[in-house]
């Protein structure tokens, strides 16, 4: 057997196993979350209640589907433009000098801090100057959350854009300078769309990150079982409930937090579902 045929047949029994493991997990939060749906059906994704006190227990998600939807949503939103701006100063317009290199390290360095680092940073100076700003007596809250979400992804996407941003050929650029475009014109008319299916690709990676972030958001997002009124009050997400009431949970508890990991696997899917069929009209 030649070495084609072998690196063939290794890469087909990865790839397999990967399907496998995927399928095993899978099949395990559907058999784990089944008594929750059972009782509660598919209401269990619309209700607001989170009752578990013993002969009155009532369980549904909607509570955390929508404080994780609306932090990670918001931390996109505040990503977005610092992640654009800060690649295209490292790719574009300081490329190959000392400072843009110095930061490139910054950001991949940043993009690789465990999401625990961010958590503390963010309750012991983020949150103490959200307070003193008046924006909330306790500092908790889906902003702050978002906040640190937001900072947490930044280098992320960053770090993904920079590598798409410097992939676009130079000959484009050159032929566009020498037509007499400017630096603004070449960024959107030659960077931009060459790069489009890339830099959207890695907001939507940055956005699957946030999503199942658990413990930066369990540490400042309050934790209350209540729709939020406003992003400056407090919630709760699918990740922090379940890292807050799992161990000590059993029963139709434990199965309706295996449920809503079951809902956040799904929500996952499908932003990530929905990015890939945004890259390929965009590619």
């Amino acid at each position: 057997m030649n070495s084609e045929k072998i690196t063939k047949h290794v890469l087909f029994t990865v790839s397999l196993i990967i399907l496998i493991i995927s399928t095993g997990i899978l099949a395990s939060l559907i058999k784990g979350a089944m008594p929750a749906f059972k009782e509660f059906g598919l209401k269990f994704i619309i209700a607001p209640d989170w009752n578990p006190t013993e002969g009155r227990e009532s369980y549904g998600a909607l509570v955390f589907i929508f404080g994780t939807i609306t932090s990670s949503l918001l931390a996109l939103i505040l990503c977005i433009p610092l992640a654009f701006s800060t690649s295209l100063f490292i790719a574009e317009y300081f490329k190959k000098t000392r400072i843009a290199s110095i930061l490139k390290t910054l950001v991949d360095l940043l993009a690789g801090v465990p999401s625990i680092v961010y958590g503390l940073w963010g309750f012991y100076v983020l949150r103490p100057a959200i307070i003193s700003l008046g924006i909330n007596d306790q500092g908790f809250g889906i902003f702050t959350s978002s906040l640190i979400l937001a900072i947490m992804i930044i280098p992320y996407a960053t770090s993904l854009s920079n590598e798409v941003i410097a992939m676009v050929p130079d000959e484009l650029k050159e032929a566009a300078y020498s037509l007499g475009a400017t630096r603004l014109e070449v960024i959107f008319r030659v960077i931009i769309p060459n790069a489009r299916s890339g830099i959207v690709a890695s907001y939507i990676l940055a956005l699957g990150r946030a999503l199942g972030e658990t413990m930066a958001v369990t540490m400042l997002i309050g934790n209350a079982n209540v729709i939020p009124k406003s992003i400056f009050s407090t919630g709760n997400s699918m990740a922090s409930i379940i890292a807050n009431q799992f161990g000590e949970a059993d029963g139709l508890k434990l199965s309706s937090l295996i449920a809503i990991g079951l809902l956040l696997f799904a929500i996952t899917a499908i932003v990530n579902a929905f990015g890939k069929f945004v890259i390929n009209k965009l590619s």
